[in-house]
């Protein structure tokens, strides 16, 4: 009898033992490099835990399955989870409960048109250029507040995002639209969109899609904020005025529509047959050419009154502005010895 007990006590002392190695040792038995662990919507406790110990990120299944039934008030949450070192299973239940699913950072600069966008979503391995560019091409996301948007084209906000490993397209493109219209609605709200340029209700006199294709324009065309107000000005009284904008980011963007560009902008492309094309036509572009951050979406609101009609790059990432075709030549003169400078400058040799 006495033996019975003893083997007894020892046994329960060695299951006890082997649950605590279970749950609080931390244990690895998948490679150093790490593992991505996939929690599928809807599995049960059973099956997570059998995928845990299958993938090696928990010693054993029924110990993991034992503590999550006896939390059962804490959900378990789907997603794509990574491990990079060894956790106790009270860590990874903590780790899926609390949903802290793997996610990567993505940058969008300001003023990338979609075409940019693809080439970087591609690039940094979440989906491929092709099915970014269908997604961004199809504009029912925003037709709501754009009826004749023809594309996501400038509802692609700017801005950092937190992304799977493999997103759908779809799913990017509804993260980055649902950006812009917060961004929007803070503008319209009066932080950005000044009382000459609101209607008595608060929405902005210029029409959405203009608002955002003139900021488009601006952003391409200055990358300094505190010009932003300047170079819309400056649009805006050409428009005014009826005065081709003659915008050069606009001929790279037809060309880019039509698979035509090479990466340079030629004398000869001023002339290529576009709607978009600025120096072919008056007035703004049917669309968008790029995706404007903050800054240029409130200087498209709200243009800085001037007498500008001109202006030039300065070489140093501004702009020379005048009020006549004289005082642009001499800016164009300007800009023009300072590169010729540059180039010899960069050309000089060094001194020993």
């Amino acid at each position: 009898m006495r033996r019975a007990f003893w083997l007894l006590f020892l046994g329960l002392v060695a299951a006890a033992g082997w649950l605590a190695a279970s749950l609080y040792l931390p244990y690895q038995a998948f490679p150093a490099g790490g593992v991505y662990v996939d929690i599928p919507h809807g599995a049960s406790c059973r099956t997570i835990s059998r995928i845990l110990e299958d993938q090696g990120v928990v010693r054993n299944r029924w110990s993991f399955e034992a503590l999550s039934r006896a939390h059962g008030h804490r959900t378990l949450e789907a997603g794509e989870y990574f491990f990079d070192h060894p956790v106790t299973a009270f860590q990874v239940f903590d780790t899926l409960a609390e949903g802290c699913v793997y996610v990567r950072e993505l940058l969008i600069p300001e003023g990338y048109s979609m075409f940019d966008i693809a080439d970087l979503v591609a690039q940094q391995g979440f989906t491929t250029r092709e099915d970014f560019l269908a997604a961004a091409a199809d504009p029912a996301a925003v037709l709501d507040i754009a009826p004749h948007a023809r594309s996501l084209e400038g509802f692609l906000f700017p801005a950092t995002y937190e992304f799977p490993r493999h997103p759908s397209a779809k799913d990017m493109t509804a993260a980055m639209v649902k950006r812009f219209r917060e961004d929007w609605a803070t503008i319209v709200a009066g932080n950005g969109a000044g009382a000459a340029q609101s209607k008595p209700d608060g929405e902005p006199k210029m029409p959405l899609v203009q608002a955002i294709t003139l900021a488009s324009l601006v952003e391409r065309e200055t990358p300094k904020a505190e010009e932003r107000p300047l170079v819309a000005g400056v649009f805006t009284n050409r428009l005014h005025e009826g005065v081709p904008l003659q915008c050069d980011p606009t001929v790279v963007y037809a060309m880019e529509l039509a698979g035509r560009y090479g990466g340079t902008l030629e004398a000869s492309d001023l002339h290529f047959n576009s709607p978009y094309n600025t120096y072919l036509h008056t007035g703004l572009p049917p669309g968008p050419i790029a995706n404007p951050g903050d800054a240029s979406l409130r200087a498209a609101l709200a243009p800085q009154p001037t007498d500008y009609l001109y202006f030039v790059a300065n070489t140093e990432g501004g702009h020379f502005f005048g009020k006549t075709l004289a005082e642009h030549n001499h800016n164009v003169e300007l800009y023009r010895k300072r590169l010729a400078e540059e180039k010899r400058g960069n050309a000089a040799p060094r001194s020993p």
